[in-house]
């Protein structure tokens, strides 16, 4: 089922839990209070069910049906439509799983609307329930604690990927082939970590510049400032990735090419071996072929040191090449 959670509050206190969305209106209208209805991936009838209801535009509907959405804060009279980007960080798989959370506000409701199952609303109501004199303050206060409980999950987020970080910086000096892709991988997490992020402080500044002309409660004010102190402390922990692992990436080819380089080194070392032990086993041979044509007008051929005066210049030869080699250190 698409409703996940639906109840009426009075005076902060769970006092009705409909079993459906018109029972819910109905309990709103006779007792008054805040509806809180929270929603998993609804249909097109439940949310121009919603939509009717409460007086939600159509834009906001539109974008709620479909998700896929960059978090942000719109405002449509007296009824805001945030969106935001609830993550988790993975320790099986080394990876940050990213949701989507939609929420409607307006002054006697909160519809909120979960696109994946990262989203920790069970958190926030339990702990709102268990705070009704902070509940009783309205609407607002329920959607301060999600953004505060989000906030507070990115934590978690940025200590796996601070580690992995670490775990990186000991593959680079490893000479870890796989690095390159690790550190490309991780990038993009980090880049989408910092798109989920980004927006939250404009949006906490737009709701700031609202507290006086909608009068919202000294408390949710202070609320909503601790939130943003959490949020600033996130983003400058989470831009710091992005350059580590923009440095990592430069020392990785730093380092690539460095091997390479001594690979290659090594190589030109053996190849001058193997042509000096070539270049003096020539010289022998090629005294033998001379010797070897046995043309008639070679005087050697009849000289009774021939053959001495052959074996000793090949000898010489050979000496005289070792010796060039050594000094040039190809040997």
């Amino acid at each position: 089922m698409s409703i996940i959670d639906n109840a009426v509050y009075v005076d902060g206190i769970r006092t009705v839990d409909p079993v459906s969305l018109e029972q819910t209106y109905e309990t709103l209208a006779e007792r008054g209070g805040m509806a809180w209805i929270g929603m998993y991936r609804p249909t097109a009838a439940e949310m121009a069910s919603v939509a009717a209801e409460f007086g939600l535009h159509e834009l906001a509907v539109e974008d709620a049906i479909s998700a896929h959405q960059r978090p942000k804060l719109e405002r449509y009279d007296e009824n805001l439509f945030t969106v935001l980007r609830p993550a988790r960080y993975l320790d099986a798989s080394e990876t940050v799983e990213f949701g989507e959370l939609h929420i409607f506000t307006g002054k006697d409701f909160v519809i909120t609307i979960r696109h994946a199952e990262t989203s920790g609303l069970a958190q926030v109501r339990t702990r709102l329930e268990r705070q009704p004199e902070l509940l009783a303050r309205g609407p607002e206060t329920v959607l301060y604690a999600i953004l505060d409980q989000v906030v507070d999950d990115y934590a978690p987020v940025v200590a796996g990927l601070e580690i992995d970080i670490d775990e990186i910086e000991d593959q680079l000096f490893a000479g870890d082939p796989n690095v390159s892709r690790r550190i490309y991988q991780l990038s993009r997490e980090v880049i989408q970590f910092q798109r989920a992020i980004h927006p939250l402080g404009e949006m906490m500044d737009s709701l700031e510049r609202g507290f006086q002309k909608y009068g919202v409660d000294i408390e949710l004010q202070r609320y909503l400032r601790d939130v943003e102190d959490h949020l600033q402390r996130v983003t400058a922990r989470a831009d710091s990735f992005r350059q580590l692992l923009q440095n990592a990436l430069t020392v990785d080819g730093t380092l690539t090419t460095n091997r390479q380089n001594e690979a290659s080194a090594a190589q030109n070392e053996e190849i001058k071996k193997i042509s000096s032990w070539a270049a003096i086993f020539f010289a022998p041979s090629f005294v033998a072929s001379v010797y070897g044509m046995n043309f008639h007008a070679m005087p050697e051929l009849s000289w009774q040191f021939g053959y001495p005066f052959a074996l000793t210049l090949m000898l010489i030869l050979c000496a005289v090449m070792f010796v060039i080699f050594k000094r040039k250190k190809w040997l």
